[in-house]
């Protein structure tokens, strides 16, 4: 059996660095949103929380994600209200600058009654 060369093992260790490297970039952020998920649905089970404005849940929403250090903007944060309960959802994007390259990921947390 021929011995791999080395030019392959050098383009393997690339590839795998290169898998690492995006890893450490997108897994933070998958992460923050899914703790902004996870507030948002805790917010829409609480019973105190159907009685609030609909202001006064958009800056809880949005002071969560700034301490998430996630971009979401007062105008992605919608409160739906309907008979059966209290629906929030937020629409954001979240710019990832890559060597020659911008990715916009796009994400939709929420939770409530529909």
């Amino acid at each position: 059996m021929k011995p791999v060369p080395r030019w392959r093992i050098a383009a393997g260790v690339l590839v795998l660095a290169a898998l690492g490297g995006f890893a450490a970039m997108f897994t933070p952020i998958y992460f923050h949103n899914h703790e902004l998920q996870d507030f948002v649905a805790a917010m829409t089970r609480r019973v105190d929380n159907q009685t609030k404005s609909d202001d006064v849940l958009r800056s809880a929403v949005l002071d969560k994600a700034h301490q998430l250090r996630l971009p979401v903007a007062e105008g992605d944060v919608h409160v739906f209200r309907s008979p059966d309960g209290l629906r929030i959802e937020v629409r954001y994007l979240v710019p990832v600058n890559l060597p020659g390259y911008t990715v916009n990921l796009h994400f939709y947390p929420g939770a409530g009654s529909r």
